[in-house]
Formats: C-alpha cells, sequence, structure tokens
C-alpha cells in the first residue's frame, strides 16, 4: 500500500509528520483516530483528528493534506439524507401548526 507523510497540527501530535496510508484515490482518511493505552492499564483515549487541506495554493496539483486535532471527538458525517429527515406533525396532534396560507380563514 501507498503512504504519505502527513503533518499534524494541535493535540498531543502537535508538530508530528506520520506516514499514513492513503486510498485508491490518493487521499487519506477523513479522520485519524490514535488510541493512547491509560494510565495504570486504565481504559484507552481515543485522540480524533480531522483531514484538512495543507495549503491555499491553487493550481494543478495533487492536494496535500494535514490533519487538525478534534478535541470534541468523532462526530458524525453531516450527511443529510432525503429520508432522514423528521416526520411532519399529523393532522390529529392537537398541537400541530394549522396549514393553508396565513392569511386564509378556512385554514
Amino acid at each position: 500500500m501507498k503512504s504519505e507523510d502527513t503533518p499534524f497540527e494541535g493535540g498531543p501530535m502537535d508538530g508530528r509528520v506520520l506516514p499514513v496510508l492513503v486510498g485508491m484515490t490518493g487521499h487519506p482518511p477523513k479522520t485519524y483516530r490514535i488510541p493512547v493505552p491509560g494510565p495504570d492499564g486504565g481504559p484507552p483515549t481515543v485522540l480524533v483528528y480531522r483531514r484538512v487541506p495543507r495549503d491555499s495554493r491553487g493550481g494543478l496539483r495533487f492536494a496535500r493534506w494535514k490533519y487538525a486535532y478534534a478535541p470534541e471527538g468523532a462526530k458524525g458525517s453531516g450527511r443529510k439524507w432525503p429520508w432522514s429527515k423528521p416526520e411532519r406533525p399529523s393532522a390529529a396532534d392537537p398541537d400541530a401548526t394549522p396549514g393553508g396560507k396565513p392569511d386564509d380563514a378556512d385554514g
């Protein structure tokens, strides 16, 4: 497999450069998790880093990446699927807002 030396910013790994495996597209993973053993054999702590562009230079070149520390940990991907929308209130719900136009007397 191919790897790319990728710098880390922030957190305990600040300033370090690690070889990170890249996928078929040549990009490293969007998140990089580093398990750190707990003191005295306790539960491990997981450091989470998010992939961000390394520099803002334009042009036709391969994108270079770096990892920035994400102290909030792992979040969802942020994808909004159409079938994930919250359900609309039903007509039988007394707290539901009435349909129709605001000036419509019939509702």
